[in-house]
């Protein structure tokens, strides 16, 4: 697949045409890389491709009160969770809270 990489950024230029032929290709390459890729028309850049993680990244930066949350949740380990098992943790807590709220209720 041939590429070129510009000088200003080091970023790599593909031609519309190739994005389209090799979209499957692309995509498992900007999210293995963790680099976007140029898509240019008639030598003209027209679109960015880039990974769902850079994407989000770019969107909506993550405040550090987040940051931090995250560094804790890969030192305990449960950065990994699926969402199911939070689901169920989250449900798990919600029906002890209901629990504890009709006890004090009954007393």
């Amino acid at each position: 697949m041939p590429t070129t990489k510009s000088a200003a950024k080091d970023s790599i230029v593909i031609s519309a045409l190739r994005a389209r032929s090799s979209f499957g290709k692309l995509l498992k390459r900007v999210d293995r890389d963790g680099r976007g890729l140029v898509i240019e028309k008639r030598g003209t850049p027209r679109a960015i491709l880039l990974s769902i993680r850079d994407y989000v990244r770019l969107a909506a930066p993550e405040p550090e009160v987040l940051r931090a949350i995250g560094e804790e949740s890969r030192r305990k380990g449960t950065a990994s969770l699926s969402s199911r098992e939070i689901e169920r943790a989250v449900k798990a807590v919600r029906t002890q809270k209901k629990i504890g709220r009709k006890r004090s209720a009954q007393k």
